[in-house]
C-alpha cells in the first residue's frame, strides 16, 4: 500500500561544486509560489494516509515554518507519521528548528558533508564545521530526538586520516542516523570540469575501499547498524521513508523534477518552472515522463532494491534462485535458510551484484 510522499524544494542559498540536483536561487515570494502550486499538486493525487513525508532539495530548510506547517496541513497523516526536513546548517536557528517541530517536522537531516572546514570549503559549502556542529546542538535543544547526519568520503586529495577525523567528529555527536556517500563526478559540475582539466583526479580505488571498510568498522564500533549500504543507524532508528525506496514501495513524487512511483507507474515531473506552473494552473499533474513497471520488472526492481537493506536481504523466486546461488559461490551473498544477503565483499562490490539480475 502507498503511504509516502516525498516533496522535492529546488532552491539552494549556492550551487555546491559536486552537485548536479536540480535547484535554484530564490525570493520569498518565489518560494510562496511555489508552495501554492505543491499544495495544488497535492491536491490531485489520492489522499493516501501517509506514513512518511520525505521534504528532499535542494534546500527545503529555506522555507519558513509557515511554509512547511501549510504543506502539512494539507496532508492526510498516519498517528506517529515520520516528517523528515532536510536542514543546511546556514538556514537555521534556535528558533527555526523550534518553529520548525511545531510545523510537524519530527526528524531533520542535517548536511553536514565534512567536518574539515578546507574540504567543506573545496565542496563549495557556505556553513563552516563549526556552524555544522552547532546546528546539530541547536536541533537536540529543540526536541528533536531523530536526527540524521550527512556526509562524504573520497573527495579530492582526501586522506584515510582525514575520514577518520570525520568519523571522531561524527561519534562524538551520537546522532540516531547517519547517511555517507562517496563523491560521484557528475557531470556538468564544477567538481567534473576540474577532473578533466586534470585539476583534480579520482581517489584510487584501493583507498576507496580502504574509506568504506573503516567507515563499516567504525559505525559497529560505535553501536550503529550498518542496515544499507550508504545508511547507518542506531537500534530501531531506521529512516523509515528510505526504507520504502529500497522495499520498492510505491510513494508520491511531489514538485519540480521529483520522482515517484504510483500505480506500478515509475514517474518524474517536469524540470523547469514555467512548464510546471502552467501544468498546475490547468489542473494537469505535471508529469515529464513515464514507465510502466510489468510484473518481471518489479521482481527485479524487488531483488536489486533489496539487497540493498543488509540485514534483510531478499528471498527469490523460479530462476533468480540460482543466480543468487552463483553468488553464494562466488562469495558475493550469504545465504541463511531461504533468505540471501550481502556479504562483506558484496557490499564493497554491489554493482557488481546488482548487475546479475539485469
Amino acid at each position: 500500500m502507498l503511504s509516502g510522499m516525498y516533496i522535492h524544494i529546488p532552491f539552494c542559498l549556492n550551487k555546491c561544486n559536486y552537485c548536479d540536483f536540480l535547484s535554484f536561487k530564490s525570493t520569498l515570494e518565489e518560494r510562496n509560489k511555489y508552495v501554492d502550486s505543491l499544495i495544488k499538486e497535492i491536491e490531485m493525487y489520492p489522499k493516501l494516509p501517509l506514513e512518511t513525508v520525505y521534504f528532499g532539495g535542494g534546500t527545503p530548510s529555506l522555507l519558513t515554518p509557515e511554509q512547511v506547517s501549510r504543506i502539512i496541513s494539507n496532508l492526510n497523516l498516519k498517528e506517529g507519521a515520520e516528517i523528515t526536513l532536510e536542514v543546511n546548517p546556514k538556514t537555521v536557528n534556535f528558533e527555526k528548528f523550534k518553529l520548525f517541530k511545531a510545523a510537524g517536522i519530527n526528524r531533520v537531516s542535517i548536511g553536514i558533508q565534512s567536518f574539515n572546514d578546507e574540504k567543506l570549503k573545496l565542496l563549495g559549502r557556505l556553513h563552516s564545521s563549526s556552524e555544522g556542529e552547532e546546528a546539530f546542538f541547536l536541533a537536540r535543544k529543540a526536541g528533536f530526538d531523530n536526527i540524521s547526519l550527512d556526509l562524504m568520503f573520497s573527495l579530492p586529495n582526501q586522506t584515510l586520516e582525514d575520514l577518520k577525523s570525520d568519523l571522531n567528529h561524527l561519534f562524538l555527536l551520537k546522532p540516531e542516523h547517519f547517511s555517507i556517500y562517496s563523491l560521484i563526478w557528475e557531470e556538468g559540475t564544477n567538481f567534473f570540469e576540474k577532473l578533466k582539466a586534470g585539476i583534480y583526479k579520482e581517489t584510487d580505488n584501493d583507498l576507496e575501499a580502504s574509506m568504506y571498510e573503516t567507515i563499516i568498522e567504525s559505525a559497529h564500533n560505535n553501536g550503529y547498524i550498518h542496515y544499507e549500504i550508504s545508511n547507518f543507524s542506531l537500534p530501531q532508528k531506521r529512516a523509515i521513508h528510505n526504507t520504502k525506496y529500497w522495499k520498492n514501495e510505491e510513494y508520491f513524487g511531489i514538485g519540480i523534477g521529483a520522482s515517484g512511483y504510483f500505480e506500478n507507474i515509475r514517474y518524474k515531473n517536469i524540470l523547469n518552472f514555467p512548464e510546471y506552473y502552467g501544468k498546475i494552473l490547468n489542473g494537469v499533474k505535471p508529469i515529464l515522463e513515464e514507465e510502466f513497471v510489468n510484473k518481471d520488472e518489479k521482481e527485479i526492481y524487488e531483488y536489486i532494491l533489496g539487497l540493498r537493506i543488509i540485514p534483510d536481504g531478499i528471498i527469490p523466486r523460479g530462476k533468480y534462485i540460482d543466480i543468487c546461488d552463483k553468488l553464494v559461490q562466488d562469495g558475493f551473498l550469504l545465504k541463511n535458510s531461504l533468505k540471501y544477503t550481502l556479504s562483506q565483499k558484496g557490499v564493497l562490490m554491489a554493482n557488481d551484484v546488482f548487475d546479475k539480475f539485469i
